[in-house]
């Protein structure tokens, strides 16, 4: 990945964008002529806007609020939501314990980074991207071997020299695995802020879900952006979030969408991106293949 680059949307893009449209269509509801006319307004929203200049995430938001708006079903993936949220708390005492067992400030921190980022592998109907919890195991064994992007060591630097931290998590489920790596963050002597969405998006982690797996009884501040988008859109988002945002010295950010609309902002601070890459068109930005581990640090 070369700074200044924008991640636009790909041929690719298309086929993944209305699967996941038709998936959620699905889960959203099981009236036939509801799914037509939802299958149908999204065709003609993607004929009219898919291009070359697109940005997935946008393109991704338009077409989740189309079909939540459309069906009537406001948080089509609640299910499989609350599902990720049991497994992932199986399996977090684990690796709390893998976590702590490490000798070194360092070390304790890059196992807490590789394990958000196998979190981030909690994804639902993106094409050729399968996975099951009872995989996990094999992924955490594998996390630093499949980290192809290894800027860990940038990105500890950036935290210890930060007073104020946002944390942007990514998916339900996953959310489970942050929580260990806002703990390593506070032993850096920071205020560590977690930010969730405000509304259902995808499979995205709001307040319920973090209160799920008790982020709130690790993070010093546990905050909603009050929207529900693929990725950031700021202008959309609270006024005490967007102050937060503007205010921190480090922001974490995992998956693929916050990637997708970050390259589209002038930072002013340094973002540290965290996440699998489950599509060719992300993985080739940042220079690697598909289902790798990225930690980047944007500066």
């Amino acid at each position: 990945m070369s700074e200044g680059l924008l991640l636009k949307v790909d041929v690719e893009c298309a086929p993944c964008l209305l699967h996941r449209g038709y998936r959620e269509i699905l889960e959203a509801t099981s009236d036939k002529t509801l799914q037509f006319r939802a299958m149908a307004t999204l065709t003609r929203l993607l004929n009219k806007e898919f291009k070359s200049t697109a940005v997935p995430a946008y393109l991704g938001t338009k077409r989740d609020r189309l079909v939540k708006t459309i069906t009537g079903n406001a948080d089509p993936y609640a299910k499989k939501k609350w599902a990720s949220n049991q497994h992932a708390l199986e399996i977090l005492p684990q690796m709390k314990r893998l976590v702590a067992q490490e000798k070194s400030t360092e070390d304790r921190f890059r196992k807490a980074c590789l394990f958000a980022i196998v979190g981030n592998i909690i994804e639902f109907d993106i094409p050729e991207h399968e996975f099951n919890f009872e995989d996990m195991a094999k992924c955490v064994s594998q996390a630093q071997e499949d980290l192809a992007v290894d800027e860990i060591p940038k990105i500890l630097d950036a935290a210890r020299n930060a007073k104020d931290i946002l944390y942007l998590t990514d998916n339900a489920g996953e959310i489970a695995f942050d929580t260990l790596l806002v703990a390593q963050l506070k032993t850096l002597g920071a205020h560590v802020s977690v930010a969730v969405k405000g509304k259902p998006i995808i499979n995205d982690a709001t307040l319920q879900d973090a209160k799920a797996v008790g982020m709130q009884e690790i993070a010093d501040d546990l905050v909603s952006n009050g929207t529900d988008t693929v990725g950031l859109i700021l202008k959309e988002c609270t006024k005490r979030f967007a102050a937060l945002y503007r205010s921190a010295d480090l922001v974490v950010a995992k998956g693929m969408g916050y990637a997708e609309t970050l390259t589209e902002t002038k930072l002013s601070t340094p973002h540290a991106l965290l996440l699998r890459t489950k599509c060719s068109p992300v993985a080739r930005f940042f220079g690697t293949v598909k289902g790798k581990n990225v930690a980047k640090l944007m500066v």
